[in-house]
């Protein structure tokens, strides 16, 4: 926090700005949406667990950052972010809403930004930040993981 403005320097104080969503069925809709446990942070989760691999879930990797990781190895220093396709922008597969276009480019650059500066935070404190879209294949990814839990 800093001491003048009672902020978080992590928190999007830009959201104030924006107009609400664009429908009361589009609202619900976002609040339904799940942080965590979605099907494919599950699929990593076993395959990872299938492995032997422990780990934290939904876990603040610094102490301080309100920006929680899907799954977390606190020992070698590694979180690890499932992303879903629509709300990170995912080359291949994101889309932009047609209705309230403005607000949904908004918000989804938004979370861009916000996840280019978490990587950058974490990486200045030792960590190293894996990335999985979750169209990815959860094997895939867990080999991924594991390469650079056993090289750390």
């Amino acid at each position: 926090m800093t001491p003048t403005s009672g902020i978080s320097p992590d928190r999007d104080t830009s959201r104030a700005d924006r107009p609400p969503a664009s429908s009361p069925g589009a609202r619900r809709r976002m609040q339904a949406a799940h942080r965590r446990d979605t099907a494919p942070e599950l699929a990593l989760r076993r395959e990872l667990h299938r492995r032997g691999f422990r780990y934290r879930v939904d876990f603040a990797p610094l102490p301080g950052l309100r920006r929680r990781a899907d799954l977390v190895f606190p020992r070698k220093r590694l979180a690890v972010y499932v992303d879903g396709c629509f709300w990170h922008s995912c080359p291949e597969h994101a889309t932009q809403p047609k209705s309230n276009a403005a607000w949904w480019a908004d918000k989804l650059a938004t979370n861009q930004r916000r996840d280019r500066d978490t990587d950058q935070r974490l990486r200045e404190n030792g960590w190293i930040v894996v990335r999985v879209w979750e169209h990815e294949n959860a094997v895939a990814a867990a080999d991924r993981i594991e390469t650079i839990l056993r090289l750390r």
